[in-house]
């Protein structure tokens, strides 16, 4: 699952027909060792003759390359729920894997976001970062939810008066002392925020909280301000956008920020989402995924999670094989023709590999 993405079941299946064919050999008393060996062998026979006849698939023709990129990902769908829909989610999965950087194709960086409610019909494919709108403080309808080219910042600093952490005793005589010790800590805060301001940044995010200071500050100067993002989030905005997360608001500058086509926050279902749209760095996306019930979305993200993963192997890796249970059958007539020129055990090993493939 981890590796390849699709054909658990037909893994699992395998193994155990392969158990069951050599069991008999292990009740009449065969050394497991003898056994494994067998096995190894006839696995190494197997895989070199699938590199035989496995054939190159052409990348050169860029429509026809694509055409067996959708094939591919209908395939894996012919046997889950979404079935039904696959030409609309072959589209989808085809465009969002082709969306990531070729070289690596990090599957991490197409997100999947679950809403209720709506149609399957209703999922789209963003090109860009979309999340959840996360917690916000008063004065947050005040800030603009839309612009066109922002400059975006992403930040891993609190922006909130903090109580102290430790037992913290200040002794003071004078109530001017304690008014300095109160003016510092606002000071620390508008000075995090003015050099936010400074550097002309549009869309500030933070991995932890903005407080109702700093989202009101925000608010008046048309800046708007999103805290808690989760850390996947921030990483693929950081991706797309070609910003870096900043532990710290000294030496802020432009060159830190990032750049899209579009922010905007949007209504999807229930819920309120931040969207990046046209990002100049774009190696990531995000389906939104819509339907009945959560369990039927759920098991919709991990079909296509299974098509995503087949669709990404298929660009990485240049050849093909029948599929439908042919080349299993070719093995194993060349397996049982193989093993007769095998002397000892290992040819009733063998033998029985092959009539597990089959």
């Amino acid at each position: 699952d981890a590796e390849v993405g699709d054909g658990t079941t037909s893994v699992v299946l395998l193994a155990g027909e392969l158990l069951k064919e050599v069991k008999d050999y292990v009740d009449e008393g065969v050394s497991s060792q003898t056994i494994i060996k067998g096995f190894r062998r006839a696995a190494d026979l197997a895989i070199n003759h699938i590199k035989e006849i496995a054939v190159d698939t052409d990348r050169s023709d860029k429509a026809k390359f694509r055409e067996l990129l959708e094939k591919c990902a209908a395939t894996s769908m012919n046997s889950k729920l979404i079935g039904s829909q696959k030409e609309f989610f072959t589209k989808m999965v085809v465009d969002a894997v082709m969306r990531l950087d070729q070289d690596e194709l990090n599957e991490d960086m197409i997100g999947i976001k679950k809403i209720p409610g709506g149609a399957m019909q209703d999922s789209i494919l963003v090109d860009g970062v979309a999340f959840k709108k996360s917690f916000s403080y008063a004065g947050f309808e005040q800030q603009p939810k839309s612009f066109d080219s922002p400059k975006i910042v992403c930040l891993n600093v609190e922006l909130e008066l903090k109580a102290e952490k430790d037992n913290a005793e200040v002794r003071v005589d004078k109530v001017s002392e304690y008014q300095a010790i109160v003016d510092a800590e606002w000071k620390i805060i508008f000075d995090k925020l003015d050099s936010i301001v400074a550097t002309g940044a549009n869309v500030v995010l933070s991995r932890l909280p903005i407080g109702d200071l700093a989202t009101q500050y925000f608010a008046d100067r048309n800046i708007f301000c999103a805290g808690r993002v989760s850390k996947d989030d921030l990483d693929r905005v950081c991706e797309a956008t070609g910003c870096r997360v900043q532990s710290t608001t000294t030496d802020l500058t432009a060159k830190h920020l990032g750049v899209c086509e579009r922010f905007e926050e949007c209504q999807i279902g229930g819920q309120r989402f931040n969207v990046f749209k046209g990002c100049p760095e774009a190696k990531t996306c995000t389906i939104i995924l819509r339907g009945g019930a959560e369990q039927f979305i759920d098991e919709v993200e991990r079909s296509l999670h299974d098509s995503i993963m087949v669709v990404r192997r298929a660009v990485k890796n240049q050849t093909v094989v029948a599929g439908g249970g042919a080349i299993e059958m070719e093995i194993s007539r060349y397996l049982r023709e193989t093993a007769r020129q095998i002397e000892g055990k290992q040819q009733l090993i063998i033998t029985a590999v092959a009539k597990a493939l089959e």
